[in-house]
């Protein structure tokens, strides 16, 4: 069973930086971070594989960075030059043996003024 508890969000002004980390519990094949603005579908923002590479959203490339921290088993997200466009309340999610992602933290809310 695995387990993801997000961390990290808040407010802050456009152009500014928030990290973002989710604590995770259980063994994981395949990591990312989703997110959903209101009234949009929940969309994906980065993805870390089993084999450490990333992919990442073109609206957020370049600006965000997906890592994973084996010592404090943490998956995290670095979030520089914030937009207004990247509120959203902000998901953790896991997949176990493949990248489906069946298990979801329960948010982070993320708000960017202008």
């Amino acid at each position: 069973q695995v387990q993801l508890v997000e961390s990290g969000g808040g407010s802050v002004q456009s152009g500014g930086s928030l990290r973002l980390s989710c604590a995770v519990s259980g063994s994981t094949y395949c990591m990312a971070w989703f997110r959903q603005a209101p009234g949009k579908e929940r969309g994906w923002v980065a993805i870390r594989y089993n084999d450490s590479s990333t992919r990442y959203a073109d609206s957020v490339k370049g600006r965000f960075t997906i890592s994973q921290d084996n010592a404090k088993n943490t998956l995290d997200l670095q979030m520089t030059n914030l937009k207004p466009e990247d509120t959203a309340m902000y998901y953790c999610a896991a997949g176990a043996t493949q990248c489906a992602f069946s298990y979801w933290g329960q948010g982070t809310q993320v708000t960017v003024s202008s």
